[in-house]
């Protein structure tokens, strides 16, 4: 039986790929930062172990008990939670930057090299899979989504890195690059928009009002053009655990499709004037 540890999986994309891969076989380890979404995940059947990205001292005592479980092997790991903070850039404050990037990009990395030793010493020339899950925004960067892009674009620099320093290793990276998926994440964004952003200071204060308010706080019943199901993100997933030949980056959903040609083959005047309007 494979082994996977899983990060957010209270909800979403998570707990889609949890449910999804324990049902085709893996011993899933599905890791959640709040003790009622443990009991949740444990009440589905999943070793469910408490891991906040934000707080290093979780993430050493998951691992240690996941490591336990499985006699120090680990043949998957699938990071995942994350959360935006939707702002212009000239409101965000510097400490919520600092925040994000905690949650964002540096959990995940202190995270990943504990594994990294790890899976080096599975196989013959180590073995292990390790699948960031990153955004249409680390390809290319959108308005009011500053602090979200910054982590993105830098979470694609350093998985990019870490690819071509595991080539040979038998320790396959892969990057997924979701669009809109139908998740919590427009509510999280809302309470860190709340926590954050004193927006009614902002000298943008009418574009908040007109653009930024009503979509963020639409109802979950309208969503966003071209949006999928969590499931969409899992079958990529899948195929970066399972195949023999695993891509080095998946895309999920149109606007990551577009995304993609836009920035290879368009002048960036055209880019912006794309972009700007979303």
């Amino acid at each position: 039986m494979k082994t996977i540890l899983i990060t957010g999986c209270s909800s979403g994309i998570g707990l889609d790929a949890a449910h999804t891969l324990q049902e085709r076989g893996w011993k899933v380890f599905a890791t959640c930062r709040r003790k009622d979404d443990q009991d949740k995940l444990e009440a589905q059947g999943f070793a469910s172990q408490l891991l906040d990205y934000e707080d290093p001292a979780t993430i050493s005592a998951a691992l240690e008990n996941i490591l336990k479980e499985t006699d120090g092997r680990l043949d998957a790991l699938f990071n995942n939670g994350a959360y935006g903070i939707p702002s212009a850039v000239e409101d965000i404050p510097t400490d919520a930057l600092r925040q994000i990037f905690e949650a964002n990009l540096f959990g995940w990395h202190e995270l990943t090299r504990k594994i990294i030793p790890l899976m080096r010493q599975q196989g013959r020339n180590g073995e292990g899979r390790i699948i960031q899950c990153s955004s249409v925004l680390g390809l290319k960067a959108m308005p009011w989504r500053g602090a979200y892009n910054a982590t993105k674009f830098a979470l694609e620099g350093l998985t990019d890195t870490l690819r071509l320093e595991m080539r040979g290793t038998g320790i396959h990276i892969s990057t997924i690059q979701p669009g809109p998926i139908r998740t919590e994440f427009r509510k999280n964004a809302a309470k860190q928009f709340e926590k954050w952003i004193d927006w009614e200071k902002s000298s943008l204060k009418a574009r908040y009002e007109k653009s930024l308010i009503p979509r963020l706080y639409a109802s979950v019943e309208k969503p966003d053009p071209f949006e999928l199901g969590p499931e969409a993100v899992t079958k990529k997933l899948i195929h970066a655990l399972e195949s023999n030949r695993p891509k080095a980056h998946y895309y999920v959903t149109t606007p990551t499709y577009i995304a993609s040609f836009t920035r290879r083959f368009f002048p960036l005047s055209l880019q912006d004037n794309i972009w700007s309007r979303f």
